[in-house]
């Protein structure tokens, strides 16, 4: 396969995001329609950037700029070298680099593709030493990358991207299930209109039969686990939570012969307790680990294990709305570094129902996260073969 030398600025415009507003957290610049990327929905992003968290308003895009949807996004700091492309028009800050390809000399999904293969590789040649890791524009663009003719570059990324295109389409089945899991959930117990309702008065805030119970006499809240002394186990970080679903980033993941306090197991569910992490949402449900396998992560998790209650009923407890206010509400500390107390949840009261109604729901949200464990695994296999295959391809191992 016949290649040139090219640098990013010779197959398309290259520019920095913008956030020239200081002091950056200003209230006044955000909340509005406007999506703001960051380093973070980069890097959890497949191929296609489509979620963020937080959103700029008039004001905020007047000090930055909106980037049409097909942009490259390029991490330079915090979370290095990291690339997605924008699925939607999006702002981002100065830490992402955009990249908008000229269409006679690069395909940007083969850009992507070719940063992912080659760019975390050689950045760490320019860092080290560094005090902090970042990746210039200028040092970016110094870098030379072997690029083919266009056609090649079309055919590479049309063989890489089917496999990206079966993980979204997966990625967003996920969701479905998930959201539908957490919609009975909220429709049963939060909403009370669960088969039957019509016949069952509301006595104390409750339907008839149901018993009152506040958290702790249903969920064990940081139960206790031992691990082996220098036994090598997975380390989860915060990192490794979404904010808006359950499934962790194993990528995140990392094998440790010292351990946290905080250890847990399949089923059990991972709860934010510090801010900002707890008020953007970042909570799991384990179901990754092996067989009886205990693993440790962040001490600024809280472990969440049912007792008398089902580990989907549990999960979609810790997504409620008026569960996680009530946390929120208990948090003290210096600001920025505020941690929930575990005694909010002694005067946390529910509704438990009935062992029939619990078993209608537990068989439903049973063979939904049954059926996101699968896809889960299909994804991985997927994101293997297409890493295997992207080198091979890079290098015309494999001719097109």
């Amino acid at each position: 396969m016949k290649q040139s030398e090219k640098r990013l600025d010779e197959l398309g415009i290259v520019g920095r995001g913008r956030s020239r507003h200081r002091p950056r957290d200003a209230e006044h610049l955000y909340g509005g329609k406007y999506p703001f990327i960051q380093t973070g929905d980069v890097k959890h992003s497949n191929l296609y950037i489509t979620q963020y968290s937080q959103t700029y308003s008039e004001a905020g895009l007047a000090q930055s700029k909106l980037w049409k949807a097909g942009t490259l996004c390029i991490t330079i700091a915090a979370n290095i070298a990291e690339t997605g492309i924008l699925g939607i028009d999006a702002c981002f800050p100065d830490s992402i680099i955009g990249f908008t390809p000229d269409p006679e000399k690069a395909n940007v999904k083969f850009i992507k593709y070719l940063f992912d293969a080659l760019l975390k590789k050689r950045y760490k040649l320019f860092t080290q030493g560094a005090a902090q890791d970042n990746l210039s524009q200028s040092k970016l663009l110094s870098i030379k990358f072997p690029v083919p003719d266009i056609k090649t570059q079309n055919k590479i990324a049309d063989i890489l991207s089917k496999y990206d295109d079966l993980i979204e389409n997966n990625r967003r089945r996920i969701e479905l299930l998930e959201e539908s899991a957490r919609l009975l959930y909220r429709e049963w117990f939060v909403h009370l209109r669960f088969p039957g309702h019509e016949h069952s008065p509301i006595i104390d805030g409750i339907p008839e039969g149901w018993e009152k119970v506040s958290v702790p006499e249903i969920i064990e809240i940081n139960p206790k686990e031992t691990i082996e002394k220098e036994k090598e186990v997975w380390y989860i970080p915060m990192s490794a939570l979404s904010e808006t679903g359950m499934t962790l980033n194993m990528s995140e993941f990392e094998r440790r012969n010292r351990h946290t306090t905080t250890k847990f197991r399949n089923s059990d569910v991972l709860f934010a307790r510090i801010t900002p992490c707890l008020e953007n949402g970042k909570t799991a449900f384990v179901n990754c680990l092996a067989e009886d396998e205990i693993a440790c992560g962040s001490t600024e998790f809280m472990i969440l294990r049912g007792k008398k209650v089902s580990p989907y009923f549990t999960y979609c407890l810790s997504r409620d709305r008026d569960f996680r206010e009530n946390a929120i509400k208990s948090m003290i500390g210096s600001s920025g570094r505020q941690r929930v107390q575990k005694s909010c949840f002694n005067e946390f009261y529910l509704g438990l129902p009935s062992q029939v109604l619990m078993s209608q729901f537990n068989e439903f949200a049973s063979a939904c996260f049954t059926q996101i464990q699968n896809l889960i695994e299909q994804n991985q296999k997927l994101s293997q073969a297409r890493d295997l295959l992207l080198p091979r391809l890079m290098n015309g191992e494999i001719t097109v």
